[in-house]
C-alpha cells in the first residue's frame, strides 16, 4: 500500500491518466491525495472531477483557489475569466452532484507525517491549528449558508491572522492562507501580487516557509499552487505544482513508510501560455 501526493492537475486529465499509469496506482491498494486546483485552464476539468469521484475512498482532494473559483462562478458570485475552461462542468448533466462533491472536499490533511495544503501555512499556525482552522472553513462550505461565504470570500483584507478575528473576516484570512499564499512578512502579513519565483520576493516579504521561527517549523509540509517555485531542496517541504498546465510536468510524490518522498513526473502538453 502506497500514499501518493499529486500537485496541481488543473483539468489536464490526459496527463493525470499517464501519471497514474506511471506510478501503477491501484485504487484497491493505494491512496491518492491531490493538493488542490483539480480544475480550470486545462482542457478536461470535467474528466478530472469524474475520475476523482469514481475513485471514492482511495482518493482525497484538497480545495485550491481554482476549485473555489468554480464554485463561485457556478453560484453566480464571480464572472468567468477569459482563461477559464469550466464550461464542460457548468453544462454537465451531473453538474449539481459534482459541485456538491467538490464543496465537501477538505482544505488540509495530515497523512504519514506530512501536513498537506494547497498553498501555504501562516507563521502563527502549527499543524494542529492549521487543521482546526481548515475544518472551520470546511464546515462553512458544507453548511446551508455556504453561498453567503462565497459572496464574501474575495478580498485581501484582513491581510494577517489574529486570534481575535471572527465571522467572515476570520474565514477570509483562512481561505487566503490555505489557497493563495506565497509570500508573507516575518509577522505574517500576506502579499498576493507577486507570483514569480522565491527570488522575486518584494521588500519586507519572504516565502511563507522561510519565515524564522514559524510555528510549523519541523513539520513536513506538502503543497502546490506555486508553479514558478521549482523544487525546494529541503527534507521538510514538497512543492508539487510543477506547471503541468503551462507545458511543464505533472508530479507525484510517493511517501514511504519512513515519510521520505520519491518524486515521479510526466511531461504535459501546454494548455495555456503564462500571462494569457
Amino acid at each position: 500500500m502506497a500514499l501518493y501526493l499529486i500537485g496541481d492537475v488543473q483539468g489536464c486529465d490526459d496527463a493525470l491518466a499517464r501519471l497514474l499509469d506511471e506510478i501503477a496506482f491501484s485504487p484497491s491498494r493505494d491512496t491518492l491525495v491531490l493538493l488542490g486546483d483539480l480544475v480550470n485552464r486545462g482542457p478536461q476539468s470535467l474528466a478530472v472531477l469524474r475520475r476523482m469521484v469514481a475513485l471514492e475512498a482511495s482518493a482525497h482532494c484538497l480545495l485550491g483557489n481554482h476549485d473555489l473559483h468554480l464554485l463561485a462562478v457556478a453560484h453566480g458570485v464571480r464572472k468567468p475569466h477569459r482563461s477559464d475552461t469550466l464550461d464542460d462542468i457548468l453544462q454537465a448533466p451531473d453538474r449539481a452532484a459534482l459541485l456538491d462533491w467538490l464543496r465537501a472536499r477538505p482544505l488540509a490533511l495530515q497523512r504519514q507525517g506530512w501536513l498537506m495544503v494547497h498553498a501555504g501555512v501562516l507563521p502563527q499556525w502549527d499543524a494542529a491549528q492549521t487543521l482546526a482552522l481548515a475544518a472551520e472553513l470546511e464546515g462553512e462550505l458544507r453548511g446551508p449558508d455556504w453561498g453567503v461565504f462565497l459572496h464574501n470570500m474575495y478580498g485581501n483584507r484582513p491581510d494577517r491572522w489574529s486570534e481575535q478575528l471572527h465571522g467572515l473576516d476570520r474565514l477570509r484570512v483562512i481561505v487566503n492562507a490555505l489557497t493563495r499564499l506565497r509570500f508573507c512578512s516575518a509577522d505574517g502579513v500576506m502579499e498576493f501580487e507577486t507570483k514569480d519565483s522565491a527570488a522575486s520576493a518584494p521588500a519586507g516579504f519572504m516565502p511563507w516557509f522561510d519565515v524564522p521561527q514559524r510555528r510549523a517549523e519541523g513539520t513536513r509540509i506538502a503543497f502546490g499552487h506555486w508553479s514558478t517555485l521549482g523544487e525546494v531542496p529541503r527534507h521538510d517541504l514538497l512543492a508539487l505544482d510543477t506547471g503541468c498546465v503551462w507545458g511543464g510536468c505533472l508530479t507525484a510524490a510517493r511517501i514511504g513508510s519512513d515519510g521520505d518522498a520519491e518524486r515521479i513526473s510526466v511531461r504535459c502538453a501546454q494548455a495555456q501560455k503564462p500571462g494569457a
